[in-house]
């Protein structure tokens, strides 16, 4: 028999356990099970309030990414809006360990965590296809840092002269991590206004084809 709590659940319960399961310790630790007896209840109500753990799984993509991208200044380089895009998604991702498990590009919440990008990037002139390239090369080198810088470790010890950040190769601070991300966002996002410029958009009339 259903206990009375169980009857009083709603699926925004549901998904903000699964969120502080996921964001306290990893996608791992997130299952039907463990959802439920963090709410006292039985595994039952998640089932038809939720669904399977695939889709409490894109609840949490989608809690994680919604409302991700920043509102594009008027007159502002995609190439400067694309910086702050991905420093927020940095942010985002470093909530919780496992994070870059849960994107992929059929969940419907990184779609529309990259629709504003794409959006700006097409708005300056970049091809359709380059800016969905643009985008996903942005996002895979943010994903990929998180996950590298997750698992850095600090100095073993703490050096007075100042070299290159990064160039310590027993350890990272995290000022340097910072320092790291803005190096590798901004060769990346330079790569990717060079391919662009170096590929034409559009064939002028009379051009030969």
């Amino acid at each position: 028999m259903a206990k009375p709590a169980d009857f009083a659940l709603d699926a925004d319960d549901i998904i903000a356990a699964a969120v502080g399961i996921f964001e306290e310790q990893g996608l791992d630790a997130v299952s039907m099970r463990s959802v439920s007896a963090r709410l006292g209840v039985s595994p039952v109500p998640l089932y038809s309030r939720v669904g399977n753990k695939e889709a409490m799984i894109d609840a949490i993509a989608e809690h994680l990414l919604t409302d991700l991208a920043p509102p594009v200044a008027d007159g502002e380089p995609w190439a400067d809006y694309a910086w702050r895009w991905a420093q927020q998604l940095r942010r985002r991702l470093r909530r919780a360990r496992d994070s870059r498990l849960i994107l992929t590009t059929d969940r419907a919440a990184f779609v529309e965590a990259s629709r504003p990008l794409v959006a700006a990037m097409r708005e300056a002139g970049l091809a359709p296809d380059a800016a969905v390239q643009g985008c996903r090369l942005i996002m895979w080198a943010t994903v990929g840092f998180v996950a590298m810088e997750s698992a850095a470790t600090s100095p073993l010890v703490r050096s007075a002269r100042r070299g290159r950040s990064g160039g310590d190769p027993t350890g990272v601070t995290p000022a340097e991590s910072d320092e790291l991300f803005a190096l590798q966002v901004r060769y990346v996002i330079d790569g990717v206004a060079r391919n662009a410029a170096a590929i034409p958009t559009t064939t002028k009339p009379g051009a030969a084809r």
